[in-house]
């Protein structure tokens, strides 16, 4: 059996490198921690976490700790974090990466869009997209390249492991969604090198090996390239993987490569397992065998743990339900891990097998499981299709809280209850919480839960429906949130305006609350839109008359009103009608006889009661008298003297002199 290993197989450059400063930085005997699973291969992080480097995931978990930034990289906002948060901070960004952020960084700095080629959920991609001052792009083949929008110009970028035969593919299509693109080739030449020998190698060979982590994209990519071209391709993490009738033992030549994240001792591990002639006999031997054993066993289930078969109840105790499913030993379910309570004997049931021997020769079955990996499937469905789940607070633990949603446990971080800081997590506890899944590990069964997120999203939406409803010149009705010493801010359903405090009233309005008050229905006009900014001015006085429009219904010539003294002058009293409308009482009209002073008469505050002489309101102007009002009325007379004209805003006033003197010779004779 013939058996080729690739070149170019295992370890990259920047895995390598992170392992082994997670190795140094071990010895030194200090709390280690890695920012996210240094490589996606289980091997690899239980080898860590024996020497003392364990993993975590949110900022928070890092306090008191020397902190790993792992090949991938993170976004500049989560250094900064960490550095303020970690006792010390070991930046382990591969150097490819490094390159790909500091192109993405200088090209940007002016604000000009970026496209990044790559699986926009891959935190190499999450990462280097914190690194862009303008708006970045992501798409990971032809289909998205070709829904991108019409660009003046852009720089297309790639994920550091993508394939290299799809981003070739990709850029032509950039090519004619972009007026002038800039191309960098950011793959990492290591992959592309590994990727295409792995091509040469499944072309040349009847079964095709790929050792990896299944959590691993690099990994996942170069099994899938391999399939393509050899169907009898598998993909394993360790040598056990393998079962025995892969490939034909004698004539069979096979080809074994490895993804970036698999380690040496790994991928040598498989190659000792194909090229061990004593296992390779002894499975030959075992393949021959027609013994009476091997008749009796051939009747029987073959069972592993994981796996889902159907059995017959046949015994029922307190604690046990016992299960016949074919095997040579019955199953046992412990009555917390039986979902359906009211089985019954005889009763046929799905189950999974958690254990093939417990030590005494029972096989240990569940039914939960079953219900569990299905609500899990479900879960990644709609972490997938990026939909909510419902979560139910259960207890707070160190960094956040734990809910459990259809039955799975999911970490809500601290930072990510809502969008403000929450001291106190207990009143989460007990409460639904609308969730979305921002993280998921299907090997550790893993979720990473954020309200915050639904809390933002359901508000953004919301916000765009409330702008598409507005327009410029309509009326519509609001509630007064909050006031300052600048205007009043109404809620519209989604989306805040203001109504500056000029736009209260057409009268003079000193403070907002003179007018409205939180929690107040409105009905306002809307003065301007602006998208772009966010910004919505209103009027509460655009929905009123304007009062000097109707001034001469409510104040002819000849009438008699109330109103009060606002203002003196050495010519006069001003007197307010109504907000907004005043009026000049003269000095000569101010009393009933000769007076040297205004305040001879009349003060400020004082309520009096005028005669309007005339009115103009187009000069928005009303002259009153007191005097009128305290004398008969004269005769009428041909000529009646020019009444006094005066700025009610300026203050200035012309007096006809004849007048004036007419009525100084009145008020002598009397």
């Amino acid at each position: 059996m013939p058996i080729t290993v690739a070149r170019h197989a295992g370890f990259c450059m920047g895995v390598k490198r992170a392992v082994d400063g997670a190795v140094k930085a071990a010895q030194e005997g200090r709390k280690i921690v890695s920012f996210g699973e240094l490589a996606h291969n289980p091997q690899v992080i239980e080898k860590l976490a024996s020497i003392g480097v364990t993993v975590i995931h949110t900022v928070e978990e890092a306090a008191g700790r020397v902190v790993l930034i792992r090949s991938h990289g993170v976004s500049p906002e989560v250094t900064q974090a960490l550095e303020r948060t970690a006792d010390q901070v070991i930046d382990l960004t591969c150097p490819f990466v490094a390159r790909l952020h500091d192109f993405v960084a200088r090209y940007s700095a002016d604000g000009s869009p970026v496209i990044l080629v790559g699986q926009s959920d891959h935190p190499e991609v999450t990462g280097t997209i914190g690194f862009a001052q303008g708006p970045v792009y992501t798409v990971h083949d032809v289909h998205m390249a070709q829904a991108l929008p019409q660009l003046e110009r852009a720089l297309a970028v790639s994920q550091t492991t993508f394939p290299h035969e799809r981003w070739e593919q990709i850029v032509p299509v950039l090519r004619e969604r972009v007026g002038e693109l800039t191309v960098q080739n950011t793959i990492c030449t290591a992959t592309a090198l590994r990727q295409s020998e792995a091509r040469e190698l499944a072309a040349s060979v009847d079964a095709m090996l790929v050792v990896g982590g299944k959590s691993s994209a690099n990994t996942r990519k170069l099994y899938e390239t391999c399939k393509g071209i050899c169907p009898r391709t598998l993909l394993v993490e360790r040598a056990a993987d393998i079962p025995p009738g892969f490939a034909n033992i004698h004539s069979d030549s096979i080809g074994i490569t490895a993804g970036a994240s698999t380690p040496d001792w790994s991928l040598k591990e498989v190659v000792t397992r194909m090229t061990d002639k004593e296992v390779l006999d002894q499975l030959t031997t075992e393949e021959a065998q027609n013994s009476f054993m091997a008749d009796v066993e051939a009747t029987l289930v073959k069972i592993r743990p994981g796996q889902t078969v159907k059995g017959t109840v046949v015994q029922i105790t307190d604690d046990e339900v016992c299960v016949n499913i074919g095997y040579k030993s019955d199953g046992l379910i412990k009555r917390e891990d039986l979902v359906d309570e009211n089985v019954q004997m005889g009763d046929e049931i799905e189950v999974e097998v958690v254990k093939v021997n417990d030590g005494e020769g029972n096989v240990v079955l569940s039914q939960r499981n079953i219900v569990n990996r299905k609500a899990f499937a479900e879960l990644v469905e709609k972490y997938n299709n990026n939909e909510y789940v419902e979560g139910v607070g259960k207890e707070v633990v160190k960094g956040g809280l734990i809910c459990t949603v259809n039955g799975i446990r999911a970490f809500v971080p601290a930072s990510q209850i809502a969008n403000r800081y929450v001291e106190k997590l207990n009143e989460f506890v007990g409460q639904t919480l609308k969730l979305k899944i921002i993280e998921m590990d299907e090997q550790k069964r893993r979720i990473v839960a954020s309200r915050r997120a639904v809390v933002r999203e359901e508000a953004a939406a919301k916000k765009a429906e409330a702008w598409a409803k507005l327009a410029e010149g309509e009326v519509v009705h609001g509630v007064v949130r909050r006031l300052t010493d600048f205007g009043a801010f109404v809620d519209l359903g989604g989306v805040d305006g203001l109504i500056h405090v000029t736009d209260l009233s057409w009268a003079h309005v000193k403070h907002p609350s003179e007018i409205v008050s939180p929690d107040q229905e409105v009905d306002v006009k809307i003065l301007s839109l602006d998208p772009e900014r966010e910004r919505i001015q209103l009027g509460l006085k655009q929905l009123q008359p304007k009062p000097w429009d109707v001034a001469p219904e409510k104040y002819p010539a000849g009438a008699v009103v109330v109103g009060k003294v606002v203002r003196i002058t050495t010519f006069g009293a001003f007197v307010e009608l109504e907000p907004g409308i005043d009026g000049l009482v003269h000095i000569s009209q101010c009393a009933a006889t000769r007076i040297q002073k205004v305040e001879d008469a009349v003060n400020v505050g004082d309520e009096v009661t005028v005669k309007v002489l005339s009115i103009d309101p187009e000069a928005k102007r009303i002259s009153l008298s007191i005097r009128a009002l305290l004398e008969p009325e004269p005769a009428p007379v041909e000529e009646v003297a020019q009444e006094p004209v005066y700025d009610n805003g300026e203050e200035a006033v012309a007096v006809d002199i004849e007048a004036y003197a007419a009525s100084m010779e009145d008020e002598a004779q009397q």
